[in-house]
């Protein structure tokens, strides 16, 4: 059995990869104007569930929904609230 360190770490390996991935299919999309966008829901959900630092590579690498004010503050927002908590763990 892996410690419990390491499985966070793994799960937020992985969902940083899919917010990074979810972002770049979704800029993909918008840039062939397809009609099955990703949800912004989907976008945002990910990025609450520790994939911030993902989405917000994507945003920045791939200039995508950096004028909406729900992912420009959100996502920043989220991810000092991440790293917060990670800090903090790591007092404990």
């Amino acid at each position: 059995m892996l410690p419990i360190e390491k499985l966070v770490a793994i799960y937020l390996v992985i969902l940083n990869i899919y917010a990074f991935a979810l972002m770049r299919i979704d800029k993909i999309r918008a840039v062939k104007d397809r009609r099955h966008r990703i949800p912004e829901r989907r976008l945002l959900g990910a990025s609450a569930a520790g994939g911030a630092l993902g989405a917000f590579a994507a945003m920045r690498l791939f200039r995508h929904k950096t004028k909406h004010p729900a992912f420009a503050a959100g996502i920043p927002i989220m991810l000092l609230v991440h790293i917060a908590v990670i800090v903090w763990l790591e007092t404990l």
